[in-house]
């Protein structure tokens, strides 16, 4: 399955949500952003991350509300101190009433809020849908790329086969325009035939393009394959791609004839978008 870099995930349960965004990148960076009191799961989070991306940069948010309520107990020793001191004043400045519970309700010294409690399993589960929720988004998009790419890789085999069709016709035509010129130049001079047709038999092989047509027809072919084999392929398809436009510059160089030259910038400017696109899979 071919996997886009770029998309989102997200998963929610019992107040506590889990949000991923992930874009392009040459390697495997992850970000997270979460309260501190689950500092002990970064690195559990990071590694279920490694388990299933392989390229791009992840971009984590975790929230929690009703799955992060803290547990609040009374402090009876803090209670008592208070107690007697208000006695001891009200004795000594003969205060009127009486001390009841409601004269310490309102006093944070006699309530004691213990350290807040997660459901860590809770949390591992919640971030794997998040996780599966990221990896269709991605895989969707890595389909949408594969079609477009292979439809694209379709448009330049078909440039090629334009010009293997034209090849014959315009070798011939320079080897003829080659032989007429050197008779022309070498008019009333005695020279060998045989010598005439050596050299231009030598002109015509620098401008023979037979081997980079193949070779074009070789690397489509292996894109193809690489591409429907699915998997970590961006790296690959990027490299096959860079030699792909390196033959069809060669044809460019070598070519003399319009019609020809006209087709290489339809294929360069092809396999450029193919690169752009490229560049986004895993």
């Amino acid at each position: 399955m071919v996997q886009s870099m770029t998309g989102f995930g997200s998963a929610e349960r019992n107040g506590c949500r889990v949000e991923i965004k992930s874009v392009n990148h040459r390697f495997l960076d992850i970000y997270v952003r979460a309260p501190s009191s689950l500092n002990q799961m970064e690195i559990p989070l990071r590694n279920m991350v490694k388990e299933r991306f392989a390229r791009g940069k992840f971009d984590i948010t975790i929230t929690l509300s009703e799955l992060a309520s803290a547990a609040v107990e009374i402090n009876p020793e803090a209670v008592r101190r208070m107690y007697h001191a208000f006695k001891d004043l009200q004795g000594e400045l003969s205060i009127k009433g009486e001390i009841d519970i409601n004269t310490f309700i309102g006093l944070h010294e006699m309530f004691i809020e213990t350290q807040q409690k997660y459901d860590l399993e809770e949390i591992a589960t919640i971030f794997a849908r998040a996780l599966d929720d990221l990896a269709g988004m991605r895989s969707r998009e890595g389909e949408t790329l594969a079609a477009e790419l292979s439809r694209i890789a379709q448009t330049v085999g078909a440039s090629n086969e334009k010009i293997m069709a034209s090849f014959d016709r315009v070798l011939t035509e320079i080897k003829d325009k080659f032989n007429e010129r050197l008779r022309t130049l070498l008019e009333g001079q005695d020279v060998d035939e045989g010598r005439i047709l050596q050299e231009a038999a030598i002109f015509a092989a620098k401008l023979d393009i037979a081997e980079e047509i193949a070779r074009i027809n070789s690397h489509l072919a292996q894109f193809g394959e690489v591409l429907s084999g699915g998997g970590i392929i961006g790296r690959k398809l990027d490299f096959i791609l860079q030699e792909l436009n390196r033959e069809v510059n060669t044809i460019a160089s070598k070519s003399t004839d319009y019609g020809i030259s006209g087709v290489t910038v339809e294929m360069k400017t092809a396999i450029e978008k193919m690169r752009e696109q490229v560049q986004n899979l895993q």
